[in-house]
């Protein structure tokens, strides 16, 4: 009895309560590994092929840290990318609220998960072997129930706690401050139809996943960093794996040049700016942004409000603007001609990659004569821009 009550206290480990709190730290941060590398970037997205045994290590652990059946997570996740903030989008907290989604965000998982035309269409090409189909499929609770019952052995009553904040950890990381936060509230690297936001430059607590901006522009990314400032800590993981020849990277977020070359114009000028149309339009957004403010300084100012609104509307791409937002940069472009002239030249250059079906000379006459206007307008903005483009050859 005596011996029941000492493993009860303490557990046959006996460690104190730095040591437990290691444990746990280290366990929720293998669980949220497991979750961006395995279920997102290497299931759901297809962004890397990971050694078999790697893949079925992550699976285990998942089955026992979380009791997630693959198929279901990778169901969810891309039916989230074929709506997102539309109807159908499981998720989204531009649809739900960004109350419901923080706090029901697991619920909102499950109830999409139990629907069986979410699983047939969008889950197609996850694990069907014998062990998901017999154990980790079929009994999700029990992954969970062993992991309780061995930290409860490892650690007495305090495994109890470890078990519940491990139980708490994906859905409160994933399924809401991902889902919620990542869609409502954060810095914006790249614009696009979705409202997906960088939550911070620094993806570590949730693995990388904190870039949230990025990985939309770049689903098929496996590393989610974009910016010389970002770090993505899941990316350093799937390079180490790399290095160990346990994983192969397919496609990465592509980075654009960073040296000042003027290459001539060519077929693969045209090749490059599509591949790099999202940094191109950030870069194009950023200069007239910079070109305003020169520009108020010298000139009739706008209150701050109506400045920071301007500059926020400037970067947007013009075609995700709200026809109230464009009323708004029509206004102020009816002050400043210039800033009219870039607007359509910015609306213009878009249509290079709109057209992926025009034979590649086509492609290459519009980008020419688009650069030769950029470089007559006289508008130093448009001129740096047609400079930027040359390095792309």
């Amino acid at each position: 009895m005596v011996k029941i009550l000492q493993l009860l206290d303490g557990g046959l480990l006996q460690w104190n309560a730095w040591q437990i709190a290691g444990y746990t730290l280290l366990a929720t941060h293998l669980s949220i590994v497991a979750v961006t590398v395995y279920l997102h970037r290497c299931q759901a997205h297809r962004a890397l092929e990971l050694h078999p045994a790697v893949a079925h290590l992550f699976r285990f652990w998942l089955w026992l840290s979380t009791g997630m059946v693959t198929r279901e997570w990778v169901a969810v996740h891309r039916k989230h990318h074929a709506h997102c903030e539309k109807d159908g989008d499981p998720h989204s907290p531009q649809l739900f609220g960004i109350g419901q989604v923080l706090l029901q965000g697991a619920e909102l998982y499950r109830r999409e998960a139990r629907i069986a035309a979410t699983l047939q269409r969008y889950g197609k090409g996850t694990p069907d072997d014998w062990l998901e189909r017999h154990v980790y499929a079929r009994y999700t609770w029990q992954g969970v129930g062993l992991l309780l019952i061995a930290e409860v052995l490892m650690f007495g009553m305090a495994g109890v706690t470890v078990w519940g904040v491990q139980m708490l950890w994906i859905p409160m990381c994933a399924a809401g401050i991902i889902n919620g936060l990542g869609h409502y509230k954060g810095y914006r690297t790249f614009d696009g139809p979705h409202a997906a936001t960088n939550i911070a430059p620094f993806g570590i607590l949730i693995g990388g996943e904190e870039l949230h901006n990025n990985h939309h522009t770049f689903p098929s990314s496996a590393r989610m960093s974009a910016r010389w400032f970002e770090l993505d800590i899941g990316w350093c993981y799937i390079r180490l794996l790399q290095a160990l020849g346990l994983a192969r990277v397919r496609t990465a977020v592509p980075r654009p040049p960073t040296g000042k070359r003027r290459l001539p114009l060519s077929e693969r000028t045209v090749a490059g700016v599509g591949v790099y149309r999202h940094h191109i339009m950030r870069s194009f957004g950023v200069m007239a942004v910079r070109a305003l403010r020169e520009e108020l300084r010298s000139g009739p100012g706008l209150d701050p409000r109506s400045r920071r609104r301007a500059e926020r509307l400037l970067r947007r791409e013009p075609a995700y603007l709200s026809d109230a937002e464009k009323h708004v940069l029509a206004v102020l472009a009816g002050q400043h001609e210039w800033l009219a002239h870039v607007q359509r030249m910015r609306e213009e250059l878009s249509r290079l990659w709109e057209w992926k079906l025009a034979p590649p000379q086509e492609l290459l006459a519009y980008l020419v004569d688009w650069c030769d206007r950029a470089d007559q307008s006289g508008i130093r903005v448009l001129r740096k821009v047609a400079r930027e483009l040359h390095a792309y050859g």
